[in-house]
């Protein structure tokens, strides 16, 4: 392939569309320079860094119009450790899971692999659609993804009525901080923060309703063995005291504390919202008046407005698009690497300017009319 030289003027003021680690705003590391550096190196069971997770605490209960009762958690290890810490301490006895993509499979198999719980209901979808909750009897957890980030998946969160005490459990790793949604629609809303919030991974939040830290308890108090790093119960205990078990990492806490901030003195999660909204449209309708592209995810409704996929003829090699857009500066458009198609995989999280977006369909063009 000849080497392509996009012109400065056609470029996007910043060139990075990750779905994660994503683009983390300039302001972020200033503030973590300026603001925050009494804290880096110091003990997480002193004020300084306890005030910095009770602010972000706060701010995450403010972000998503906490109801009465909820709390926010925290704890060391990212959406897999919540996943294992679920099937040990969150699960009763069977759960239902949602797989229309990857990260939605990977939490049924981590339950069908518990010894201790019943064979999991494991709901699939082809790649690119979505499949729905069937309330079921004997199960007390229904798990699905808010966004799928390996396909562009969108669901509603929507709570499961099936039977008494069944809890609803919301992985929103690539949708918290950039989605919409009711808070009392959900028990558990689960999320990494290396997405929206614009900081590294290597932590667990989850907004939890008090059904949820009940069934934690009493999970707890069964006598079932739960590693100590994987116990809910002592995540409880730990956020309340705004630390975490083991020492966290400082700077992401830092930087994610600046981001939901910056979301919330913008106007919260509808601001947030409507702007992943405007950045998602821009390359949908760019894809759909495009002779060689179209939208992964063929049902609008489903389509996701943080992680937008983009396939192209087979006329066109996506990864040579993705390689000219890298050589000059606009990186990690590839498609989620296990999912095999011949598209874009395009992040338009809270941080990214949808003129940068605009930018960027554009670059797609200037690149395309140079490949042949």
């Amino acid at each position: 392939m000849a080497d392509i030289t996009i012109p400065a003027n056609l470029l996007p003021a910043d060139g990075r569309f990750g779905c994660g680690p994503s683009k983390v705003r300039d302001e972020q590391l200033a503030f973590l320079a300026t603001q925050q550096p009494g804290v880096l190196g110091t003990s997480h069971r002193q004020a300084p860094v306890k005030n910095l997770v009770g602010s972000l605490r706060n701010g995450l209960s403010e972000l998503f119009r906490a109801p009465e009762g909820y709390e926010i958690l925290l704890a060391n290890g990212g959406a897999t450790t919540f996943w294992d810490s679920a099937v040990h301490s969150l699960i009763e006895r069977r759960s239902q899971h949602l797989a229309f993509g990857e990260f939605g499979a990977k939490f049924g198999k981590a339950a069908a692999a518990a010894p201790f719980l019943e064979a999991p209901d494991v709901r699939t979808a082809d790649g690119g659609s979505r499949s729905e909750v069937l309330p079921t009897e004997g199960v007390d957890v229904y798990a699905y993804p808010h966004n799928e980030t390996s396909t562009g998946v969108m669901a509603e969160v929507r709570r499961v009525h099936g039977d008494a005490g069944a809890l609803t459990v919301v992985d929103a790793t690539s949708g918290a901080g950039g989605l919409d949604f009711d808070a009392s629609e959900t028990d558990v809303y689960y999320f990494s923060p290396q997405k929206n919030f614009a900081s590294d991974g290597g932590i667990w939040f989850a907004l939890v309703s008090p059904a949820a830290i009940e069934r934690i308890e009493r999970v707890t108090a069964s006598g079932r063995y739960i590693p100590e790093t994987l116990n809910l119960a002592g995540a409880i205990e730990n956020s309340r005291k705004n630390q975490t078990l083991n020492t966290p990492a400082v700077a992401t806490l830092a930087m994610m504390d600046e981001q939901v901030r910056w979301i919330n003195a913008q106007g919260g999660l509808g601001w947030a919202a409507a702007r992943t909204a405007e950045s998602s449209a821009v390359l949908y309708d760019w894809a759909e008046k495009s002779s060689v592209a179209t939208p992964f995810v063929s049902n609008p409704d489903h389509r996701s407005n943080v992680v937008v996929t983009i396939d192209f003829d087979e006329s066109v090699d996506a990864a040579a698009i993705s390689t000219a857009l890298r050589a000059n500066g606009v990186v990690d458009t590839d498609p989620y690497r296990k999912l095999g198609r011949n598209q874009l995989r395009v992040a338009t999280f809270t941080a990214i300017d949808p003129n940068d977006v605009r930018a960027l369909t554009g670059c797609i063009d200037y690149v395309l009319e140079r490949l042949g």
